[in-house]
């Protein structure tokens, strides 16, 4: 107690503090307004704060948790339990309350008003203790002394914070704007979306993307025109989604990009400009999703799992979620599988054989990146160039003279079940031969027979025998579509997009902000939907299908795959 009083004289000047930091710039000590610039970097620094524990100085915030352990703020951030938006976090039985200025600064009733009856609003609100509005003084008595404005000593996890009265007013300054005005794209009536349709797709692989994302936008437009016309009928919508959204209708555009990715960003700026949007669901392109991700990342713009092969892999970009790490987690995987195999000590080479080609060069760096993380030498890479298969003379020089342990075999269809078949006369031949599912395609099935028992193929969906379980569940949205090819799984995949956006937007509370959006995915539990064996989040996590499995292909004319590992976690 003696403490939090010392902190309550301390920041009795909070408020004069912010109102002076934000007369504060060079241009002011002239005699001239505040700049634009000048304030912007205010919230540049308190962000700093908030996100990396980082004070203005450029040194580490000061911390104490459980009342007297000394930890630095960089490992005890704002963000890692209030989130991004700062609208707080449910994990488990564990609730954090929220940080914004615009909740902080009224006072908090048990249920928000409205709401009182939606499950998920009720188990939050029933956490959280009532208490008095903050002001300036009391919201830095809490950062600093632990103490909220009822007088009540919080939860001893909670960091405390040394803050000097000016850094003080920069953080509390921060906590104001942050989470401020609901995100573009939303409106009392409707929230809008789009997807983005690169124009090399066929329609047939449109088609069966678009199916699944127009089924469920449909089927939230009638529960949104039945709420208006019989709002009693829909007492069940209302209890789950609260009286606000269930009441909004989605709509769903269609940006198409024409050309070269380098013309992308223009295109998606004259879209953007023309109908902001909350966010964009799927999408689909057979190259790279680069252009788009670059463009989400500019305009805090959430983009949920597109279909591509080839995601931005990033560790500190926010603002897409991906499947997984495309085709390069196959390559992941067989290192993995192939490091259990052999162990530490690998006495012969690895030969990489590796078309030229995207797909090729991605699973390449997929297993070169993580075959050396485990500690071994960088493997051998046979490059092909044009269209011939890896065979003939080249072929029995590298067995004989390398004897490899294994073999990668990167290629297309065609180019695989070529070498695969060669390969099945060769005596020098190593025990494991990997090929990639993605990569083979339709000719997966093709396996010569005598080559099935020594290839070892990275999948990375779930087995289509085991898969068929949701067959009932998809019909209803399959009618009319051709579904052969890759378009089963792009269809697969844009349903489980709008099943999470679904949940995603249910836990948001009405509070439509984009990064909460975002939050609220990563505080999702474990999903089980169609096509990958576990989508699992986190807080911060941009990749929600983390495996793969290895498999090899059974015997006879209509063969089933028969797994040969576990679901391979990267």
């Amino acid at each position: 107690m003696k403490n939090s009083l010392l902190s309550n004289k301390k920041t009795s000047a909070i408020g004069v503090v912010i109102l002076t930091l934000l007369l504060l710039s060079s241009s002011v000590y002239a005699g001239e307004q505040p700049t634009a610039a000048s304030s912007a970097n205010l919230l540049r620094q308190g962000e700093k704060m908030y996100r990396e524990g980082i004070l203005p100085s450029g040194q580490p915030m000061q911390a104490m948790v459980s009342g007297d352990v000394p930890v630095s703020g960089t490992a005890f951030t704002c963000i890692s339990c209030h989130l991004q938006s700062g609208l707080g976090s449910v994990e488990g039985t564990v609730v954090t309350p929220p940080t914004t200025g615009k909740i902080l600064y009224q006072p908090k009733d048990i249920y928000k008003k409205d709401f009182e009856m939606v499950e998920s609003v009720r188990r939050y609100s029933k956490a959280l203790p009532m208490r008095p509005a903050y002001t300036d003084e009391s919201l830095a008595a809490a950062i600093s002394g632990g103490v909220d404005p009822a007088g009540r000593t919080m939860n001893r996890a909670m960091p405390v914070y040394a803050l000097s009265d000016q850094d003080m007013a920069i953080l509390i300054n921060y906590l104001k704007n942050l989470s401020a005005e609901i995100s573009p794209g939303v409106s009392e009536a409707e929230i809008r979306f789009a997807t983005v349709i690169t124009d090399e797709v066929s329609e047939r692989d449109v088609a069966a993307m678009l199916a699944p994302l127009e089924y469920t936008i449909s089927r939230k437009n009638s529960t949104a025109g039945l709420y208006k016309t019989n709002p009693r009928l829909s007492k069940m919508a209302v209890r789950m989604m609260g009286p606000d959204l269930v009441a909004k209708r989605f709509t769903l555009a269609k940006w198409r990009l024409q050309g070269p990715p380098g013309t992308w960003q223009t295109q998606l700026e004259d879209y953007y400009r023309r109908e902001p949007v909350f966010a964009l669901l799927g999408g689909i392109t057979s190259g790279e999703w680069q252009p788009v991700h670059q463009f989400c990342e500019e305009n805090h713009l959430p983009c949920l799992f597109p279909s591509t092969d080839f995601p931005v892999r990033s560790k500190s970009d926010w603002y897409t979620q991906y499947f997984s790490k495309g085709i390069y987690q196959e390559g992941e995987a067989a290192a993995r599988y192939l490091n259990l195999q052999v162990g530490p000590a690998v006495d012969r080479e690895i030969i990489q054989v590796v078309r030229q080609s995207p797909r090729g060069a991605a699973l390449a760096e997929g297993f070169r990146d993580t075959w050396v993380a485990l500690g071994h030498v960088t493997p051998v890479i046979i490059s092909l160039q044009g269209v011939e298969p890896w065979g003939g003379e080249s072929m029995r020089l590298a067995l004989d003279r390398q004897k490899p342990t294994a073999i990668l075999l990167w290629d297309d269809g065609a180019g695989a079940l070529a070498t695969l078949s060669m390969l099945t006369t060769e005596t020098n031949r190593p025990r494991l031969v990997f090929t990639s599912a993605s990569y083979l395609g339709s000719a997966l099935n093709n396996i010569p027979e005598a080559a099935r028992d020594f290839t070892y193929i990275s999948y990375p969906h779930r087995l289509p025998q085991e898969d068929a379980r949701y067959d009932t569940l998809l019909n209803p949205m399959t009618r009319g579509l051709d579904l052969s090819g890759e378009a089963r799984t792009y269809f697969e995949q844009a349903y489980s997009v709008g099943d999470i956006m679904s949940r995603a937007l249910v836990d948001m509370r009405g509070e439509y902000y984009r990064d909460f959006f975002l939050d609220n995915i990563g505080m999702m539990g474990d999903q089980d939907l169609p096509l990958y064996e576990r989508l699992s989040f986190g807080p911060g996590q941009r990749y929600a299908a983390k495996g793969c499995y290895i498999v090899q292909l059974g015997q006879g004319p209509e063969p089933l795959l028969v797994k040969k590992s576990e679901w391979v976690v990267n």
